[in-house]
């Protein structure tokens, strides 16, 4: 039988990375925001919860200095904020902050007896929505979402970039063609080439896969604006309508594996890893383990199986890297090779600029897998 013993980063946990802080300012907010803390912990996300000294509770944090300040210092720090208190209060605070919808954290409101959990800000790109959502299944609570597209039961299209493992290349069009698809205009969501898995339906969308950038201009002229997800760089102003353009980014699995693993091995738990993050192996860009490893047929075949193209990389190069994402090291790999753990840093490594691990270390039968994304 097949032994699995993995640390996913599930869809929450992807999305909050960083950790979620939970933030109460009276003493009838205690409850509340624990229950909060609870329910995330459930969902294995990492939190942390703040409140003035005189309302702490065990295992809180306390606010010291005036509140405002203390949300200043805390915004960058955390993916989201999670406020239990009157909503004007954390939005006062948060308000002076606020950039972007890309790189502001989420904030979510909950009252303090815990009846609603009210996305305020950032709600699609960085989460709020979803976050919301979360919180209410856990305290058994009503979510608030006003976002016009969730509204109407339609995906953004930052919910679609994320659900695609995109980039958005052009993010100053979304605000067109999400306003064109909430008022009901129809929008053409294309493929170009074999970028990316391609779903079947989005609700929304016409969905159309096409080989050529040329194609996609020609199917794009009976539609009010268009989604197009390519690899290759697209020139929107030819569209001569709203256009977002959509990059898949480049996603690596990292793999460990003791000294006679087999292919069938690696295939299987590479397959599950990929599985357990919702990526379709045509996503993959490549497969990274240690140098320690040109000798292994088990490794090398298969890479040649999956079809993706295998990266040797130097003990040196594992042995000094850090990230944020990474486990503890294993005394036990340190011993054996001279280095704490491989798969993890050998992803993120061979994404080759700024990464992220959207699966960490998951072991499978002596095989070791970590997938990386390009941030």
């Amino acid at each position: 039988m097949m032994q699995v013993s993995p640390i996913p980063l599930e869809r929450g946990k992807k999305m909050f990375e960083k950790g979620v802080a939970i933030v109460y300012v009276s003493g009838k907010a205690a409850e509340t925001a624990l229950k909060v803390r609870d329910a995330l912990a459930k969902a294995n996300i990492k939190t942390s919860v703040f409140a003035p000294k005189k309302y702490g509770r065990e295992g809180t944090f306390a606010i010291r200095g005036d509140f405002r300040g203390f949300i200043r210092e805390i915004f960058s720090r955390f993916d989201a904020i999670v406020a239990v208190m009157a909503s004007g209060i954390i939005i006062r605070a948060v308000g002076p902050l606020l950039k972007s919808k890309f790189s502001d954290p989420a904030i979510v409101c909950v009252d303090v007896a815990g009846c609603f959990a009210v996305a305020l800000v950032s709600g699609h790109y960085r989460g709020a929505n979803h976050l919301a959502r979360l919180i209410a299944d856990g305290i058994n609570a009503t979510a608030v979402v006003t976002t016009a597209s969730d509204a109407l039961g339609k995906k953004s299209v930052e919910e679609l970039a994320r659900s695609l493992h995109c980039k958005i290349v052009n993010p100053e069009s979304l605000k067109a063609v999400n306003a064109i698809l909430v008022d009901g205009g129809e929008i053409a969501l294309v493929f170009v080439g074999n970028c990316c898995k391609v779903p079947s339906r989005v609700f929304g969308y016409k969905v159309k896969t096409v080989k050529q950038l040329d194609q996609a201009a020609k199917f794009l002229k009976d539609f009010d604006g268009g989604v197009i997800v390519s690899r290759d760089p697209v020139e929107t102003a030819s569209f001569y309508k709203p256009v977002v353009v959509l990059k898949p980014k480049t996603v690596t699995v990292g793999v460990g594996a003791r000294k006679d693993v087999g292919e069938e091995e690696v295939v299987r738990a590479v397959k599950l890893a990929l599985k357990n993050v919702h990526v379709p192996l045509s996503a993959v860009e490549k497969m990274a383990t240690v140098d320690v490893k040109k000798r292994s047929p088990g490794i090398i075949n298969a890479a040649g199986r999956l079809g993706l193209e295998l990266q040797f990389l130097s003990l040196e190069s594992l042995r000094g890297f850090s990230h944020e994402d990474l486990s503890p090291d294993s005394e036990i790999v340190k011993k054996k090779i001279g280095v704490g753990g491989v798969c993890e840093r050998a992803a993120l490594l061979a994404v080759g600029g700024k990464a992220r691990l959207i699966l960490k270390k998951m072991k499978v039968n002596g095989v070791t897998v970590a997938v990386a994304e390009e941030e």
